[in-house]
């Protein structure tokens, strides 16, 4: 039996799943995350705040398309799909802002609650 063909009595043998052909598929994968990290960080902080502020309507379409008249799976879909553009709007957004972007907004929304 080869290494390369995958049978179902071969599935779970690990010096298959960690060959080191995966490892640079692996490497790869955190070069292009990292590029699209700094990608993020170097839009501006207006950008950053109209992108965190865009989670909140899919937050809100998540939960209320519960209320419509369609069956339960279709109800997890949309769960599903609303509910995770939510997640990356939010994590989008606070990668934009990073760190300094983050204390500057909640600085300003404490000037505003005083």
């Amino acid at each position: 039996m080869s290494p390369t063909k995958r049978t179902p009595s071969n599935w779970l043998n690990t010096r298959n799943f960690y060959s080191p052909r995966s490892r640079a598929n692996t490497k790869q994968e955190k070069k292009i995350i990292t590029r699209i990290k700094t990608w993020l960080q170097s839009l501006s902080f207006r950008t950053g705040t109209i992108v965190l502020l865009c989670c909140i309507p899919f937050y809100i379409l998540s939960f209320a398309q519960m209320l419509l008249p369609i069956s339960a799976a279709m109800k997890g879909i949309l769960w599903t799909v609303l509910f995770g553009l939510a997640k990356t709007c939010q994590y989008g957004g606070l990668t934009i802002l990073g760190v300094e972007g983050y204390k500057r907004l909640k600085s300003k929304f404490q000037r505003n609650k005083e």
